[in-house]
């Protein structure tokens, strides 16, 4: 009786001891972890909204399954519109108001570089930002800021050096979105096409997110006699120019960038007819490709969602893209332990060696340092054949060196 007075009494002070120990932020306590985020729920980006959407789904998983280390997420996620004055009114809000631990995964380039000042200012984690400018990978400058899929300007060398490839004489269009995610993309394409960009690019439009359409500038491609389009857009105005491009018999070799490929959200409006043989690229599993059929990481993304999104299409790459996001944050709130300040959080976001998601296409591993802020830097070409991404070609390790 007296040993077993004794084993309890040890037991107690050992649990007092490691709540002691315990280190927290903002957003945390014994049983709590709140997450803040952006995402554009309206607007001319609400497609993207699926994002925010799985995401607070995924984490309702790991709620279920026991949470990170006995807390519960509490995901507080607000519509942006993509604006990046309702960026910084809702990024406020969350860190004033709500009192987040840290933002993770907003979406967009212009809100994320509205909020960027502000929340390193107030030392802040902007944790694994949904977009790939190259800005989110200065740790120098903006140290509480990270990234999280490869960067535009390295994707956009991929495509220059695709051209030179197997079009050396190509006449090529641009359309790009005109802010840092449409500038990167045309900049890492003139870097990739090197001396040759003048006499290759023949035409260069730019078109405004408040835009009601860019089928005039598709228009002017065709009647400029472009034969190579790179197209640079978000999914409503990227669906909008594959349908136009179909409408006028204009049939360049069309490259499309990587965050417009989504079959449910650009494709299938923009017509399967019309997008047969677009290029892109890949770092993510495509749900609807066959020969993830019995990937063991594919069959626990379908279980999830056939559990907490069933009316979810599950084939959207959006999905996967989301999914595989939250799961890095739990990865790094998990090596967190008990230590669950903003400085250890961003410690460990920059010391992650080697992560296999389930998500990610075999070969692509999640890497980071104190001095790259750079999750992803590898990708795959692919095809739109038939009703789906085929891909083609070895995993590209584009580096970091942006």
């Amino acid at each position: 009786m007296r040993l077993a007075l004794v084993v309890v009494a040890l037991s107690a002070i050992g649990k007092g001891s490691a709540i002691a120990q315990a280190k927290y932020g903002p957003g945390v306590s014994d049983t709590e972890i709140k997450i803040g985020n952006t995402n554009p729920y309206s607007g001319p980006a609400s497609a993207y909204g699926v994002i925010g959407r799985t995401e607070e789904a995924y984490f309702r998983k790991v709620n279920d399954d026991g949470g990170i280390n006995g807390r519960k997420i509490n995901f507080i996620s607000y519509d942006d519109a993509y604006s990046p004055p309702k960026a910084v009114e809702q990024a406020r809000k969350l860190v004033e108001d709500d009192d987040v631990l840290l933002l993770f995964h907003a979406v967009g380039t212009p809100p994320n570089a509205a909020i960027q000042k502000y929340l390193n200012a107030k030392k802040v984690p902007q944790l694994f930002v949904a977009s790939g400018a190259t800005r989110w990978n200065d740790p120098q400058n903006f140290p509480w800021t990270m990234g999280w899929q490869p960067n535009y300007k390295s994707e956009a060398r991929v495509y220059a050096k695709y051209i030179l490839k197997t079009k050396p004489d190509a006449r090529i269009a641009v359309l790009y979105q005109n802010d840092d995610f449409g500038k990167d993309y045309l900049k890492g394409l003139k870097e990739g096409l090197g001396a040759k960009v003048s006499s290759m690019i023949v035409a260069e439009e730019s078109y405004e997110t408040t835009s009601p359409t860019i089928e005039s500038q598709v228009a002017t491609f065709k009647s400029r006699g472009a034969d190579v389009f790179v197209n640079v857009t978000t999914n409503k105005f990227a669906a909008q120019a594959i349908r136009k491009a179909g409408e006028i018999g204009w049939k360049p070799i069309h490259i499309l960038n990587n965050n417009a490929i989504s079959i449910a959200s650009v494709i299938t409006p923009a017509g399967i007819e019309n997008a047969q043989d677009i290029i892109s690229v890949a770092y993510l599993k495509d749900p609807t490709d066959p020969q993830w059929k019995d990937d063991d990481g594919m069959k626990a993304y379908y279980d999830f969602m056939a559990k907490y999104l069933p009316e979810a299409n599950k084939s959207d790459t959006l999905r996967v893209y989301a999914y595989s996001a939250a799961q890095t944050l739990v990865h790094v709130l998990t090596k967190c332990g008990n230590n669950l300040t903003r400085e250890n959080v961003m410690a460990q976001a920059a010391s992650v060696k080697n992560l296999q998601l389930p998500g990610l296409l075999p070969g692509i591993l999640i890497n980071t340092s104190p001095t790259d802020f750079a999750p992803i830097t590898q990708f795959q070409l692919m095809k739109f054949k038939g009703e789906r991404w085929e891909l083609f070609g070895d995993v590209i390790n584009a580096g970091t060196s942006d």
